[in-house]
């Protein structure tokens, strides 16, 4: 083998090497970022909540610094500001809201499809909880659109129906959201994200039963 070819194949092993790096330390990272989310989110309450959302909005805020050309990394930091939000209510969690829907939408700007379409479901949360004009920036028919555009992704999923189904509950639409909360139920397991899913199914039961009392009046 010539120097020239030896060169060449040291060059593109070492390339490799590095994205595979690269990956691996996305992918730790995000798992890191998730995990602190659903604990945040499902088991602290009041201060001690919105102080670790604010501690991990700062996490989240370096994760999408640092892979700013990942989907995944802008997706997360969107769902952690969007969660700290909620979390604060009020209107001084409008900026908040803002910054949310700006990191989901330069997410759909690199990959619509990252994370099985997530970015569409939490923009249409977005768009469903905050008030609309001219407080804020909410609007039910671009919410559902955005529903859609998440389900036509990932017409299985636990987020993209449960989330769907309890927009759908607000809209008073008992049977259409019955049909998604159960696709919920049955939605696959993430071995990445055990906690994630007890809570949400504990939310899907929840709701369900709220749904189940509607349809029966």
């Amino acid at each position: 083998m010539t120097m020239i070819k030896l060169l060449y194949t040291s060059c593109l092993l070492t390339g490799i090497f590095l994205t595979s790096a690269a990956h691996a330390d996305l992918a730790s990272e995000l798992t890191q970022v998730q995990t602190s989310w659903a604990t945040v989110n499902y088991e602290l309450v009041d201060k001690a909540q919105l102080n670790a959302f604010e501690k991990l909005s700062e996490q989240a805020a370096g994760f999408a610094k640092t892979y700013d050309d990942q989907a995944q990394s802008h997706i997360w930091y969107g769902i952690v500001l969007s969660s700290y939000a909620g979390a604060k209510g009020g209107l001084g969690a409008l900026g908040l809201a803002k910054d949310a829907k700006a990191q989901l939408e330069q997410a759909i700007e690199i990959d619509a499809n990252a994370l099985s379409g997530s970015a569409y479901t939490s923009l249409a949360t977005l768009y469903s909880k905050v008030p609309g004009w001219p407080i804020g920036f909410g609007d039910d028919d671009k919410a559902n659109k955005l529903f859609n555009q998440a389900l036509a992704i990932n017409p299985n999923g636990i987020d993209s129906n449960y989330l769907y189904a309890a927009f759908l509950y607000d809209e008073r639409e008992y049977k259409k959201a019955k049909t998604h909360l159960l696709a919920a139920q049955q939605a696959p397991a993430r071995p990445d994200r055990p906690k994630a899913d007890l809570y949400r199914q504990q939310e899907i039961t929840q709701l369900l039963a709220k749904v189940e009392k509607k349809l029966k009046r």
